[in-house]
């Protein structure tokens, strides 16, 4: 099997490539922004890492939590990376079917990982908001890690069967991808067989987790966080409350809307434009990486305190530096 960017998949042949089809006349230029993305994503999250690790104060649930949710990002964006360098910058647009099928299994295992970590942020609110007298003997840090191994091992379990499902199936000649990598439905759609096996088990896997997950989300601050925040007396507390919760609320908006779409207009979408899968893909792929750490660096004051900091003693070290 051949696989092709946009990517191409051919059967009966004896290189096992993929290639991806896009917009070859652009590519130079995309390179550009997505590189700059790319470094953005990586630069912010491993410092959102640092800090966390570094100081003692932030060694508390929510900033654990913050560490996971940049672990997914960093997952995210170094594996949508490997096929996306060599397209947009040297107009390599073959790659093996076996890489294929592995980056496919790992943006989407991340991708899974990501949404279980951001419904237990929302947990984490409720829990700061409602008890925040017993907030750290609740949410105690065996029991972030807990949960945060129980992610790990559903989306890995989840995802096993999905890339050997789609290594048997028999593939068409002359057929390209349509991102930049490899995702699920993208691969699935380019096989000469019935894939409504293939279609219900991805159907199963997204309502299962990213589905779950989004509506309880969504009835985490309806039933729980909202009416504990208006059930407070005072007015500026509750604001002081309400403000605790922006940070997750748009770092919930980067993920889950681009990824309703994009699930949406790969089952149903038939008649939609061909840029539109691309353009959300990239959006809840490359997106959420790089902003997430912005955010929760204007939005937490803790965060933001101890960023500060870091930035000002290099800006000193290296004004010594240039003194000398």
């Amino acid at each position: 099997m051949n696989v092709g960017v946009c990517g191409c998949i051919s059967a009966g042949t004896s290189a096992h490539h993929v290639r991806f089809q896009g917009l070859e006349v652009m590519h130079k230029w995309l390179s550009i922004p997505l590189c700059a993305m790319y470094g953005a994503s990586l630069a912010g999250n491993s410092l959102i890492l640092w800090l966390v690790k570094s100081e003692p104060s932030l060694h508390q649930p929510m900033y654990y939590l913050l560490s996971m949710l940049a672990v997914t990002d960093l997952g995210l964006s170094a594996f949508t990376l490997p096929t996306m360098p060599p397209i947009y910058m040297l107009g390599l647009r073959r790659v093996s079917v076996d890489i294929c099928l592995a980056q496919l299994f790992f943006i989407h295992t991340f991708s899974i990982m990501e949404s279980s970590v951001l419904l237990t942020m929302a947990l984490d609110r409720f829990v700061a908001i409602s008890n925040p007298l017993h907030y750290g003997t609740i949410l105690t840090s065996p029991r972030i890690a807990s949960l945060g191994l129980a992610s790990v091992v559903c989306s890995l379990g989840l995802h096993i069967p999905a890339p050997i499902m789609l290594k048997k199936l028999p593939y068409c000649q002359n057929h390209l991808l349509s991102h930049s990598y490899c995702l699920h439905p993208d691969v699935m759609k380019l096989a000469c067989a019935d894939t409504h096996i293939n279609s219900a088990y991805g159907l199963f896997v997204v309502l299962s987790t990213l589905g779950v997950d989004s509506v309880l989300i969504v009835l985490s601050y309806g039933e729980l966080i909202l009416q504990t925040v208006l059930s407070i007396a005072s007015k500026a507390e509750r604001l002081k409350a309400l403000n605790t919760c922006v940070s997750h609320i748009c770092a919930v908006l980067l993920f889950y809307t681009p990824m309703i779409g994009l699930s949406m207009i790969h089952r149903f979408g038939r008649q939609a434009s061909p840029s539109s899968p691309v353009l959300l893909s990239y959006l809840h792929f490359l997106i959420p990486p790089v902003l997430n750490p912005l955010v929760y660096t204007i939005k937490t004051k803790q965060i933001r305190l101890r960023m500060l900091r870091f930035f000002a003693s290099h800006g000193a070290g290296i004004r010594d530096i240039q003194v000398q």
